[in-house]
């Protein structure tokens, strides 16, 4: 159902739960990528705050602004021709008051034209104001990169009696609007109780393979990231690949070899 869609919406992912079709997801942060993504035919693409450390070098998530995430969205939507476009909220967007949260989501989605946000928590009374709002909402559970200090560092979630509590929270966002769910780094059998246990489609990132989806950074699955977590499969080596061919262009300058009488004018 979902590869012959011109354009995927939220009720398709419904659908595709539903009919047990995979939900495809990468993150994108400029319009390069996103085409490359969009005509790959990936269902859905995450402006997600992980450019923070992709994109612009910074320690952690929670250092990117809402600006910031605001220029490369709507970058991300002006490429993107098929997929879904979801904006992350960065840290600080949502936490102080539902009132911001209303605010920050129509900011996102007037200024972007992307088609949902995501927030992290089982924050339900904030889920349901911004659903409320006209805003479709994803939610985001086990662990959750924006209280990467409350957490304790990047620790699997969801173990033993934390797994029931997991599954507690995923049913409150579900209440609260939430069109859909990512679940990161739990137990696969926990992955898939959660999906189980809801009607939203659930997309996993180091939850298992029993999820209704799965989400990557894709700096990590495409071989761009110095180091990736031990969930990533890379699918390819373009860290290497783009270091080599920048060495050979260098090397070319060097011996003046480039630009060759065929790439240059001759008036």
């Amino acid at each position: 159902m979902l590869n012959n869609l011109k354009r995927v919406r939220t009720r398709h992912l419904a659908l595709a739960k539903n009919s047990s079709e995979p939900i495809s997801m990468l993150t994108a942060y400029d319009a390069l990528t996103a085409r490359v993504f969009d005509e790959a035919g990936i269902d859905v693409l995450l402006v997600g705050d992980s450019a923070a450390n992709v994109m612009l070098g910074l320690d952690s998530t929670l250092e990117i602004t809402l600006d910031e995430i605001i220029m490369m969205a709507r970058a991300v939507t002006r490429a993107t021709r098929r997929a879904l476009v979801v904006v992350d909220m960065p840290f600080g967007t949502y936490e102080a008051s539902d009132e911001d949260a209303v605010r920050n989501a129509v900011r996102i989605m007037r200024e972007t034209g992307a088609a949902a946000v995501k927030l992290e928590g089982a924050r339900t009374s904030t889920i349901g104001r911004i659903v409320d709002a006209g805003i479709p909402v994803m939610g985001h559970l086990g662990f959750t990169p924006q209280s990467v200090h409350a957490l304790g560092g990047h620790r699997v979630q969801g173990r033993d009696a934390d797994a029931a509590r997991l599954i507690e929270k995923a049913r409150a966002v579900e209440a609260a609007g939430a069109f859909s769910l990512v679940v990161e780094m739990i137990p696969a059998a926990v992955g898939a109780d959660v999906s189980a246990a809801v009607d939203i489609p659930v997309i996993g990132i180091g939850a298992g393979n029993g999820t209704d989806g799965q989400v990557l950074v894709w700096a990590d699955a495409m071989g761009m990231s110095a180091h990736s977590p031990s969930f990533v499969r890379q699918y390819a080596a373009l860290g290497d690949q783009l270091r080599q061919a920048a060495e050979s262009y260098r090397n070319d300058v060097r011996e003046r070899t480039f630009p060759s009488t065929q790439e240059s004018f001759d008036h």
